[in-house]
């Protein structure tokens, strides 16, 4: 019989792989956010693309993608930690089987992993996201420092034991943002306050949107 937990594992993937941005931009604008901004389906560059509404209803749904499937071994009773169902979550977010693979860059879904699987592991994170995007304004180091300085942390604590998993982390996050990086080093990646940014707005379809 297979097991409770892998069932949950499965489970959490398949949550963390609703493709809230693709969902949005095709329902609300017509459009596939991968095909515009940065191309990808995440909460920056939902903003980027479609504004400030659905920005922040695509950054909740995906919190809130990491913090049920964090959440599942509690509710189910398994002594299990969250941590793993959280990060399957946010697998399922970067390369979700309901987009063909093609997802967002786990930042997100990190925070509501964090937020239920471990409050001091999200304010360390976290902080460190904020402090590196306001020194460098680019909002790609601040993500990958997101899966460094949980790196740094558990190497240095003598109690967490996570460090290979937040090193497969780390690189994940190398990985997911390998485009940026090379926009940087060509020189063309954009900053957060780059005002080229808002040519890349698109209007709701129909001419509105009593949502968004």
């Amino acid at each position: 019989m297979i097991s409770i937990v892998w069932v949950l594992l499965i489970a959490s993937y398949f949550i963390g792989s609703i493709p809230t941005a693709l969902i949005v931009g095709k329902l609300a604008y017509g459009i596939d956010i991968r095909e515009h901004g940065s191309k990808n389906p995440g909460a920056t560059n939902t903003l980027r693309v479609l504004g400030k509404k659905a920005a922040i209803f695509v950054l909740i749904v995906d919190i809130l993608k990491g913090a049920i499937a964090a959440s599942l071994p509690r509710y189910y009773h398994i002594d299990a930690e969250s941590l793993y169902f959280g990060l399957m979550a946010v697998v399922g977010h970067c390369f979700p089987i309901f987009a063909g693979f093609r997802g967002g860059k786990a930042i997100a879904t990190t925070a509501g992993t964090l937020l239920i699987a471990n409050i001091q592991l999200l304010v360390i994170a976290f902080l460190t996201f904020f402090l590196v995007i306001f020194l460098t304004k680019y909002v790609f180091f601040g993500s990958i420092s997101v899966g460094l300085s949980l790196l740094t942390y558990s190497l240095i604590s003598s109690q967490l034991g996570f460090e290979l998993i937040f090193l497969l982390f780390s690189l994940l996050l190398i990985y997911l943002h390998r485009s940026n990086i090379r926009n940087f080093i060509l020189g063309i990646e954009p900053k957060i306050n780059d005002k080229n940014l808002k040519n890349d707005r698109i209007p709701p379809k129909n001419g509105g949107s009593k949502t968004f």
